[in-house]
């Protein structure tokens, strides 16, 4: 769910943005997407540290985006807030417990989608989906 907050939370600043709203409150994304303003604060802390938005501090204060909306690649943000692409227990070779590894062609299939996936988000822009 980090990449997905993530995404929402730019979204939602680039249409203010769009709409001359420059500051927004992390309140108002929390309770316009009904999600956890403690959780979401953690995400736009990370966002912040990342260089995807400034925030600001005080009365008056809030957050914005740092970047440009087409400036802003998804394929890097999701490998900026996802934390792991294991789909499945066989990506991480070093935890995997699955008997049938060996003989189970499921996990290439996995990495061939996912590389498919990645590819797509690569070539897009935040600014392409607002």
């Amino acid at each position: 769910m980090y990449s997905d907050y993530a995404l929402r939370t730019l979204i939602f600043l680039a249409r203010n943005e769009q709409d001359n709203k420059q500051i927004t409150q992390i309140s108002d994304v929390a309770k316009f997407y009904n999600i956890s303003k403690n959780h979401l604060t953690k995400i736009v802390n990370h966002l912040a540290r990342t260089g995807y938005i400034e925030t600001i501090r005080g009365r008056g204060g809030g957050i914005k985006l740092k970047k440009a909306p087409s400036e802003i690649n998804l394929g890097t943000l999701l490998r900026e807030t996802e934390e792991s692409f294991n789909l499945v227990e066989c990506f991480d070779r070093q935890n995997n417990t699955c008997p049938i590894i060996d003989q189970c062609g499921l996990q290439l299939l996995l990495h061939e989608g996912l590389h498919a996936f990645m590819k797509v988000f690569d070539q897009k822009t935040l600014k392409d989906i607002i």
